[in-house]
């Protein structure tokens, strides 16, 4: 019985170990896309922006619609948020839950602040879902709602 305990409490601690080790990637993932969202008025962040998507990504915003290929979502981001608005992540919402044999889904809040003013006027939610490729995370989808203003 003891043997049993002792088994299934090792076999509890590596899921844990497991967890914490996704949480990890995908905060320093979220960290990555949204560093060159940041940058990407430069052309070269531009592209490394687009590289952690899926082409086919289905991105889904409350107030602009439905956009569903990179191509078109990267087009949108360079014509509406490249130069004007950066994100910042609230890190005390970010949530990470793992999908089996898939990668993982994040969801949390962030603000987005004018290049200009440095006032960060907006806040909104989002969830994406990652796919695990290569030893690389993509997104495949993404939700950006609940826009409002930031008090």
């Amino acid at each position: 019985m003891k043997f049993f305990f002792t088994l299934v409490l090792s076999i509890l601690s590596l899921n844990v170990v497991a967890d914490l080790d996704l949480e990890d990637k995908m905060r320093q993932a979220d960290h990555d896309l949204f560093d060159s969202f940041n940058k990407c008025a430069d052309k070269n962040e531009l592209e490394k922006h687009r590289s952690f998507f899926a082409q086919d990504i289905e991105f889904y915003h409350d107030n602009g619609g439905v956009t569903w290929d990179r191509a078109s979502m990267i087009v949108n981001t360079k014509n509406n948020v490249c130069g004007n608005f950066y994100r910042k992540l609230l890190p005390e919402s970010f949530q990470v839950f793992p999908i089996k044999s898939f990668g993982a889904i994040t969801q949390g809040t962030h603000i987005f602040c004018s290049f200009d003013t440095d006032v960060c006027e907006g806040k909104a939610d989002f969830t994406m879902i990652w796919q695990s490729l290569d030893d690389k995370y993509v997104v495949t989808r993404a939700l950006s709602y609940g826009h409002r203003i930031n008090p």
